[in-house]
């Protein structure tokens, strides 16, 4: 078990740490998979615990002055700032990506603060008035949803839950948390952190476990709104069970079958190294890694060459490990062997293997990565696998490659590598994702920006930059300063009918 942690397996009710022991869900080390990082029975009778404990805290809060929350939140930014190795160390322990890459993760949970708090966010949920007549004062002012319930992913375990909770909170909800039950660690050690930093009991909850606890939380007739990072498949049953709570806020963030553009006029090397990079970091486990690449044919050649002589230098092994490795494994037995599947799916149906991904001879959850051309992109084969697995195609022209591009039911992003303005202009008009990039991967989204995706990627409610808007909503409040109304026409009327 870690060392990482200061209690016991545990939920976090109430501003209680309550045990859970037992062994239903356990996370384990991808890269030695015998040593177990945590074990926990969660408890089902502990949703609605959280979620009452939520509910009871949510008027004292909501009702701080803004000013007041913010303090409670730069607390949050000094605890995950003063162990930020800790929580890092734990996050590659727990689903196996490079230490570097965990360490950039921990230090953005400081940096959401910032940048919930900075004018291009903090200005979209800013109160406003107007003069709606001439005695009547218009106001546009925000309210916070309620009891928000975020459920929260494996591959960013810390870094996607802390960038819906903190704006969230800002905004005067209360918080009941789901962390994956792949990384329920990671998920106890937020808990821990947010106990240091001293919010008001029952302000912050988490409730470990799976698809039940899941569920129960999504389907609670006392939580406002669904906050979640996930699969597509996930992501439909929750908006299923919510059929009949229009009223509820749901805020989707899913996955991505990304695709990368490269133009005869970009520069190669560029366009390769980013493709690399945005294919295979986090050994694939990003929304935004790059899934297809789409090569105008007279780059190809040169393209695929290089990009696949690059890949198969890779160097794959355990996050810790003291030579620069840039892969770690993936993040259990099942996605190992999805990665491998979906290879062998693509060479049946024609796919010819450039680079072959295999399991690593040695113990933890290794697959190299692998690159296979394909004749073309179609909706029929319209899947997202995480790992280390890019799809090229060869196109004749950019017509054709944005037809590529759009062959997807995923919408979340795109790149194109080009040194024509017109291309780049028409690209972003044309290809349908949420976050377009010129000469750069599709993986590595800023936090300064709006993050969100079409189609099964999301539901236009946009994190990052823009995560206020789906964290509080407007009310229209008007004013009357005069005593002067008039009877309307069609009504009789005697002042002394009120005296």
């Amino acid at each position: 078990m870690t060392e990482a942690l200061t209690q016991r397996p545990s939920d976090y009710v109430g501003g209680r740490f309550i045990g859970i022991p037992g062994d239903s869900v356990q996370s384990r080390n991808p890269a030695a998979p015998d040593s177990v990082v945590w074990s926990g029975s969660p408890r089902l009778e502990h949703v609605n615990q959280a979620v009452e404990a939520a509910r009871a805290a949510l008027p004292a809060w909501s009702a701080l002055p803004m000013d007041q929350r913010i303090e409670h939140l730069r607390c949050w930014q000094q605890a995950v700032t003063k162990h930020a190795e800790r929580l890092a160390g734990l996050i590659t322990d727990e689903m196996g990506k490079i230490l570097s890459e965990s360490r950039f993760e921990a230090r953005a949970l400081a940096d959401k603060v910032d940048i919930t708090l900075s004018e291009p966010s903090i200005s979209r949920v800013r109160q406003y008035q107007v003069q709606a007549a001439p005695s009547r004062l218009g106001l546009c002012r925000f309210k916070p949803h309620g009891v928000m319930t975020v459920i929260g992913p494996f591959n960013f375990p810390a870094h996607l839950p802390n960038g819906h909770f903190v704006p969230a909170l800002l905004m005067g909800n209360t918080i009941v948390c789901k962390p994956s039950d792949k990384t329920p660690a990671t998920g106890q050690l937020m808990a821990e952190l947010m106990h240091e930093a001293g919010l008001p009991p029952g302000v912050f909850n988490v409730v470990q476990g799976g698809a039940n606890i899941a569920s129960s939380l999504v389907m609670h007739d006392d939580i406002d709104g669904i906050l979640f990072t996930g699969s597509w498949p996930v992501g439909r049953r929750i908006l299923e069970a919510n059929l009949d709570r229009p009223g509820r806020i749901i805020a989707l963030e899913m996955g991505g079958n990304n695709a990368a553009v490269v133009m005869p006029s970009a520069n190669l090397r560029q366009a390769v190294l980013e493709c690399l990079r945005a294919g295979f970091a986090t050994s694939g486990q990003r929304c935004t890694c790059t899934r297809r690449i789409i090569l105008h044919r007279t780059v190809a050649d040169r393209f695929i060459a290089a990009f696949c002589k690059a890949a198969s230098t890779i160097l794959v092994g355990p996050g810790r490990a003291t030579e620069p490795v840039f892969m770690g494994p993936v993040v259990s037995e099942q996605a190992a062997m999805a990665v491998l599947q979906f290879q062998h799916d693509l060479a049946r149906r024609g796919g010819q293997v450039l680079v072959e991904s295999t399991r690593m001879s040695r113990p933890g959850w290794f697959v190299t990565p692998g690159v296979v051309r394909v004749e073309r992109f179609t909706l029929d084969h319209d899947q997202e696998v995480f790992g280390p697995l890019v799809q090229i195609a060869v196109v004749n022209d950019l017509d054709e490659a944005i037809g590529q591009t759009n062959a997807s039911r995923y919408g979340l992003a795109a790149s194109i590598f080009t040194a024509d303005d017109g291309e780049y202009e028409r690209f972003f008009h044309a290809a349908r994702a949420g976050c377009i990039n010129r000469n750069t991967g599709t993986a590595g989204a800023s936090s300064k920006l709006p993050f969100g995706g079409l189609g099964r990627s999301g539901n236009h409610r946009p994190a990052g930059a823009f995560s206020v808007d789906y964290c509080a909503y407007p009310v229209a409040n008007m004013v009357e300063t005069s005593t002067d109304a008039a009877p309307p026409t069609g009504m009789l009327w005697d002042d002394r009918w009120v005296l």
